[in-house]
């Protein structure tokens, strides 16, 4: 039963959080579940009824995969529009994760909770947050930012109802704003990766890119390890586009 938690840490090891990983511990954790779970309900004529209660009911035999939509529909839903590109983000995820076990049935799951007028976010937290460990529920927002960033975009309103659900989840602030930065970008992002304020002059923002570039070129870890490689290489990236982003927008050279 401790497969799943085997598993992440091993991801922890590796610095990896690719969100197949995360198919991988959910799966683990639904093949656990389920074994428990009650047998022979009967899903067909599904009466109407209040969001909470369909939760319940569902999460007994569904259990991860029903959070995981209640939570997707919630996204889906922040910014007053869903796309046909996010519900295929989201049955792509479920697709590759779950295989055969993601059915018709779990759609129609997430069709009641769009279609709901809201979402029991908190109880549902209450629950991941008491089968879940940290590390997961992190995994979980990866994901979420995921949908969020489907359509290319992540909207303010969009982050909002993820911040939201990341601090029912317990999800530190620091945890949080590492996961977010990963997809979501404003007009500040840039100078905040080049430690200068928005009203530096063109003079400041260059020496500090070249002082970033020295403390951060790949060359200073080429002792190490080949992860160490590897993150010192998307560290000075992340460097240099967002000078160019600032050369760019103010116009200098």
């Amino acid at each position: 039963m401790f497969k799943w938690i085997l598993g992440f840490g091993g991801l922890v090891l590796t610095r990896k959080i690719a969100v197949g990983i995360l198919g991988y511990i959910i799966g683990s954790l639904i093949d656990s579940f389920q074994q428990n779970a009650p047998k022979g309900s009967s899903n067909s004529g599904r009466p109407q009824m209040d969001p909470f209660e369909y939760y319940r009911q569902q999460s007994s035999r569904f259990d991860i995969q029903t959070m995981l939509m209640a939570l997707s529909a919630s996204v889906m839903k922040a910014d007053g529009k869903i796309l046909k590109v996010e519900l295929d983000y989201v049955k792509s995820f479920f697709q590759a994760q779950f295989g055969d076990r993601f059915t018709k049935e779990h759609l129609q799951i997430l069709k009641h909770f769009l279609d709901s007028g809201q979402i029991p976010l908190n109880e549902i937290c209450v629950d991941i947050r008491a089968r879940m460990p940290i590390e997961v529920r992190i995994q979980l927002i990866h994901y979420l930012f995921g949908i969020a960033k489907s359509d290319g975009d992540v909207s303010t309103t969009e982050v909002n109802a993820i911040h939201r659900i990341a601090t029912m989840l317990g999800i530190s602030a620091v945890d949080f704003e590492s996961v977010k930065n990963m997809f979501y970008r404003n007009v500040d992002s840039d100078y905040k990766i080049l430690g200068v304020d928005t009203n530096a002059s063109d003079e400041e923002v260059k020496k500090a890119y070249r002082k970033m570039a020295i403390a951060y070129h790949p060359d200073k870890v080429a002792q190490m390890g080949e992860e160490y490689q590897k993150g010192a290489k998307e560290k000075f990236q992340k460097i240099q586009d967002a000078y160019e982003a600032i050369k760019k927008r103010r116009g200098f050279k």
